[in-house]
Parts: C-alpha cells; structure tokens; sequence
C-alpha cells in the first residue's frame, strides 16, 4: 500500500480502499491519480511484478490501449484546424490507395460510423463471430512480436463485407483510426509519432508518452503484464509487458503515464489544445453509445464526464475528466489477462467505483 500527497492534495482514504480493493478482485497493479479542488492524490496498490512484494510503481509507463484513440483524434483535428485535413472530407482523397467508399468521411472514421469491418474481428448481433487478426490464446502468444503494417490491417478489413452503408450506423472498428492515423501521415509526409511530438506532446511538456509503432519495449520504470493461455493442455503464465503492439496498430498501440494522461486530457477539454469550435465537434455524441470523435460521453450524477479508457493484453487505462478539465482521474491497471477476458467485469466494477468516488461524490 502507498499514498503520496502532493500539491494540497488531502489524504483520501476513501480511494486509497477502492484501489486496494481493485487489487483484491484480481489486478496485480493500481496506480490511480486524481486533480481535483482538493489539489492532487497518488496512490498506488498491488505489486509490481507477479511473484514479488515489491509496490507498484507511482507514475510507471503502462500500454494504454483504446485511450491511444483520443490522441489520434486530436492530431487529425488538429491538422483540421491547420487546415490540411477536411473533416468531412472522403478519407479515399487522401488515401486514394485503397480505393475506399467515397463516401467515408474522416469524421465517421473518426466517429466509428463508417461502417469498415473491424480488422481485430466482429461480433454481430445474431451472436456470429468473424475472425480478424488473431489476439487471443497460444496463437496470439506465439506471434506476439510479429509486424503487422497498417495497410495489411486495412486490406484485411476491406475483403470482409461492411457492417452498414457510411454514416448509417455506429461499430466500433480499431481499422477506422488505423485509417485517420494514415491520413495523417500522408498530409503530413512525416510519421504518427513525429506530429504527435509536434502537436501535442512537446506543446505540453509530456515527457512519458510513446507512440511505439512496431517497437515491443516499454520504457523504464514499468509495472508488468500478463498472459494466461493454454498449450498443448497445460496453462502457461508468460510475461507480456514487451509485445509488438502493431496488430491493433492506431487503435491501442501508445505507452504513457498517469501523469501524462492527466497533463494532456486536462489540457484538452480545458479548451487549450483545439480551437472551441473543434472541441465541440470532438464532444458531440452520436446517438447510438454517446461517441463523439474519438470520446465518449457519459452522464452521471455529478454531470456530464467525458473518457476514453483502453485495455490490452495485462495492461489498461483510465482517463476521464470534467468538461472545464478541472478535475480528471487517471490510472494505469496490470494483471493476469487470459483468452476469455475474465478481468472484464472487475474492470467495469473499477471504472464505476471511480467516477462514483470522483465525480458523483459517493465515497465507501
């Protein structure tokens, strides 16, 4: 168990017990920060590493999954506000390659409503699953370092049959922020990770942000991952902390900190990254989920709150934040992942522990 008190953070045992509690109900790692009228609270619960007494860390690097998605909407909205991309232009303008249909704007991609098959696969309403690039179980194990290029994962996706014509529906798909993240790249002529460092990481001073690309590392210091699966009928526990994150590619590939996330998703819906206009674009949801562009949207008891968590293989995150910015939550989660997702329901429990604690005021 730790706390560090920073800033006129007060002690807040009240979150202090719900990471402990987190750490009881299956998560080896919890590093959980709040910024809020009461200053700043860090705290931390579980171990670094399986096996060992040693605490997690503070402010440790951890793979953030789908919370990479709001950054790549924010580069591309900031390329908008450039004027070098058109929001509801046919994203086939700028990726004429893969001969899209024309009327896929970059703000379904970016909204999830272009109806491209998601190349990590699909599950369809009637219960029917399709495959897409293999994640899961003794095959994902074996190909976890493995380079998968962004324009195989969109060919990938294109020889499947479409979900629903453009703009008529909503499905979560990684495929479509693989494909804004392009569209990046080509208007920009330079890499993801070289505009993400012009944007927004060097404007902000975030030092512990990585978009990783094909790399498997993970800088130092780092809490650790884990993969459950079965071989040749034994269950085998490997580390997974180093993997190549290029099958979700765009989707949930970036590495960061509490720290970082807090600095950038305060900064962003404070209004200090995208023109308001944008902004407001950005927080529109669609009807379906409550999406806007590249964040969900939630209601709670305290009002409004607006987030983007990500999971992968032993490691999540969590970001959420008022509408001003004035108050977010931050957290990095690590444990034993397995096939069937079974950490999922404990992860649920945890994301509304926090916002009832944070944001609605229900402590206990």
């Amino acid at each position: 168990m730790s706390t560090n008190l920073s800033g006129q953070g007060q002690d807040r045992p009240e979150l202090q017990k719900a990471i402990e509690e987190l750490a009881e109900s299956g998560f080896l790692g919890v590093q959980l920060r709040v910024n809020d009228e009461q200053g700043e609270w860090v705290g931390s619960a579980g171990v670094r590493e399986l096996g060992l007494s040693a605490e997690p860390l503070m402010n440790g690097h951890f793979r953030i999954g789908s919370s990479t998605k709001n950054f790549v909407a924010t580069s591309v909205l900031l390329l908008v506000a450039e004027g070098r991309i058109g929001l509801d232009a046919p994203a086939d303008d700028y990726l004429p390659e893969f001969g899209l249909d024309r009327r896929i704007t970059v703000r379904m991609l970016l909204q999830h409503t272009s109806g491209i098959f998601n190349h990590t696969g699909e599950l369809y309403e009637d219960g029917t699953i399709v495959l897409g690039v293999p994640w899961q179980g003794k095959e994902w194990v074996d190909n976890r370092f493995r380079t998968y290029l962004p324009e195989e994962l969109v060919r990938l996706s294109l020889s499947k049959p479409t979900r629903f014509a453009p703009g008529t529906g909503w499905s979560y798909a990684n495929t479509n922020y693989v494909l804004a993240r392009l569209v990046v790249e080509k208007v920009t002529g330079r890499s993801f990770a070289e505009e993400l460092q012009r944007l927004i990481l060097e404007p902000l001073g975030m030092t512990g942000t990585v978009a990783p690309g094909a790399s498997p590392e993970i800088p130092e210091p780092h809490n650790h991952g884990y993969y459950r699966y079965e071989d040749a009928g034994q269950e085998r526990t490997i580390d997974v902390t180093r993997q190549n994150p290029s099958w979700v590619g765009a989707g949930g590939d970036m590495i960061s900190t509490t720290k970082d996330l807090h600095t950038y998703f305060s900064a962003l819906m404070g209004g200090k990254l995208l023109p308001a206009e944008l902004l407001a674009e950005m927080r529109t949801p669609e009807a379906t989920v409550g999406y806007g562009l590249g964040v969900f949207a939630q209601e709670t008891e305290g009002g409004t709150v607006f987030h983007h968590n990500g999971a992968t293989m032993g490691s999540a995150a969590l970001m959420y934040s008022t509408p001003d910015g004035s108050k977010t939550l931050t957290a990095g989660l690590t444990w034993v992942d397995d096939a069937d997702l079974s950490i999922a329901p404990a992860f649920l429990t945890a994301q509304q522990r926090f916002v009832d604690a944070v944001f609605c005021g229900k402590l206990g």
